[in-house]
């Protein structure tokens, strides 16, 4: 599929515009309800650029709440960081700040309101005899033998476990609806069930909380969402949503729509196991540029552009697909490529000596800072008798095709003279540690007339160098679906080669780097000014991504 045609791969804007035009609704309203107990992860940016997306093209508003119904797992942290990557993504919310749980009272209210209705009852049973009674896939389940209790009973029931009289686990609240219904969801779902725990926004006013099947359709009814936009695992709870508008007084009836969730090969997206790398100190936080949250990939030099074109380039579908990281790896590249400036850094440092050159000599070149863009002005390169190459562009025994430095071969210096290597000094252990290199003075911005030099490398003055960490990241994974065996912890699949440490030398530009600046590694890749570590006075840089596009290239050949 091309990018154009995935871009218009939207079934649920094609629907939204389809009901507008035909005049079934003068506007919209779609809402994203995260739960707090995580930072968001590249999945919830898809959802993020839908419902916000749809919101801004039809000229409605995105309402953000947050679903805060278990109080146990969810932490103020995560609030702030959900909407810190939301704004940055650069979306805002209409209205304040939503909470599912201000909406706690009237929930109340509507949960007695099903009881009175003969709607719900108090259930003593625990959750492994529920799972019991509730039956399988094929076989119906038998009603609890708590199902017929009185409404007075089971009012008195329900307001003595609000006011904490009970255990956890003692009692519960559930909808009478259909223990032999096929879709095991309408089989007298849980309402409330009690928790003695302190909750991040209502302190310890509760000691029930509602399930989030009934806390949501609801929350949407009360602030006027149209559409309720969801992926597909809520597809099978969707006729219980409409169970709950149907039969409580709701001001609005939201309609829930399903679209395949993003999967991405070499990756994992279950908060759970995102969770277990961070409290397991495999990863450093839930904004390690190794992981997949909107944070770890800002962390790491995404930009909110690339987020959004990747999300409009794999478009919204019904039906459930694995998306190629590369894809990913392309949105950024693509960006990075058009609006990064450019510098020169030198990973695995080897020190040239020029020796026909003086000791006190320098020269200084300008070059620009893109080479497609004069808004970004141009950068001084100061060229003295030492300088820093990459240990890859010198071989002693180069292979026929090798156009960098060897023993009597030339190359030239990125944007200056070409050189040609002389001598080659090792130290004991019989390493190379040294070039004595020439230069050829009539080459600077021009070929020489009598031979051919294909190679060009970029190097860094030893004297005007910038000392700076670069870390390499590459996937967390070694495998392009660690959690699919059930039978195999997804930790056995982690690749042990996701992060190398390299003590850089870069040009003088990059010491101006500002937290989060991004930047092209000349003939390396792009790389990101560590947000943290310019806090702690070093100087990082994280590699984004390699400058090979395998994916555009495939699109190509395709």
């Amino acid at each position: 599929m091309s990018q154009e045609s995935a871009s218009a791969a939207n079934f649920i804007r094609n629907q939204l515009r389809d009901e507008l035009e035909s005049g079934q609704g003068a506007s919209i309203v779609t809402r994203f309800p995260p739960e707090p107990n995580g930072f968001l992860h590249v999945g919830h940016a898809k959802s993020i650029c839908l419902n916000f997306g749809l919101a801004e093209q039809f000229g409605g508003v995105c309402h953000l709440r947050f679903d805060d119904t278990n109080p146990e797992k969810e932490e103020q942290v995560y609030i702030d960081a959900i909407k810190e990557d939301i704004q940055w993504l650069g979306f805002e919310w209409g209205g304040d700040v939503r909470f599912a749980s201000d909406y706690f009272d009237t929930l109340y209210e509507w949960a007695q309101h099903l009881v009175r209705e003969g709607k719900a009852y108090v259930d003593d049973l625990n959750a492994e005899q529920m799972r019991e009674y509730r039956g399988t896939l094929t076989e119906p389940g038998k009603p609890s033998p708590h199902r017929e209790r009185s409404v007075e009973e089971n009012l008195d029931l329900l307001d003595r476990m609000r006011k904490g009289e009970f255990a956890e686990g003692e009692k519960s609240l559930r909808a009478k609806i259909d223990m032999a219904a096929p879709n095991i969801n309408l089989r007298d779902p849980v309402l409330y069930r009690i928790r003695h725990a302190r909750h991040h926004q209502t302190g310890d006013a509760w000691k029930i909380y509602p399930s989030y099947d009934f806390t949501h359709g609801q929350s949407d009814a009360l602030e006027g969402v149209t559409h309720s936009i969801c992926t597909l695992e809520f597809e099978d709870h969707r006729p219980l949503y409409e169970w709950f508008l149907a039969n409580l007084p709701v001001p609005n009836t939201p309609r829930q729509i399903e679209f395949a969730r993003l999967n991405l090969n070499y990756t994992v997206t279950s908060k759970r196991k995102l969770k277990l790398l961070v409290d397991q100190n495999i990863v450093d936080g839930w904004d390690d540029p190794r992981m997949p949250t909107i944070s770890g990939m800002r962390r790491r030099g995404y930009t909110p552009a690339s987020i959004r074109k990747f999300c409009d380039m794999i478009g919204v579908a019904r039906a459930a697909s694995v998306v190629d990281i590369h894809m990913l790896y392309h949105a950024i590249r693509s960006d990075l490529e058009d609006n990064a400036p450019r510098a020169m850094c030198v990973m695995k440092p080897l020190k040239v000596v020029l020796t026909n050159w003086d000791a006190d000599r320098e020269e200084v070149f300008e070059v620009p800072g893109h080479p497609a863009r004069d808004d970004m002005g141009m950068r001084k390169l100061p060229m003295t008798k030492t300088l820093w190459i990459d240990q890859d562009d010198f071989m002693e025994e180069p292979p026929k095709k090798f156009f960098r430095l060897a023993p009597g071969k030339e190359v030239r210096l990125r944007n200056t003279y070409i050189i040609r290597c002389d001598e080659v000094i090792k130290n004991d252990a019989g390493d190379v540690v040294e070039l004595h290199c020439s230069v050829d003075y009539d080459t600077l911005g021009k070929n020489p007339e009598d031979r051919k030099v294909k190679g060009v490398i970029h190097w860094v003055s030893e004297t005007h160098g910038v000392p700076i960490e670069v870390r390499n990241y590459d996937n967390l994974f070694q495998v392009e679906s660690p959690d699919k065996d059930k039978d195999i912890d997804f930790l056995e699949h982690l690749n042990p080669d996701s992060l190398e440490v390299c003590q850089a030398i870069g040009e003088p530009a990059l010491a101006e780097a500002r937290a989060e600046d991004r930047f092209q590694f000349e003939r390396v890749g792009y790389f990101c000014a560590d947000r943290y570590a310019l806090d702690e006075g070093k100087r990082v840089f994280n590699r984004t991504v390699s400058l090979k596009d395998g994916w555009a290239k495939a699109q190509k050949k395709g």
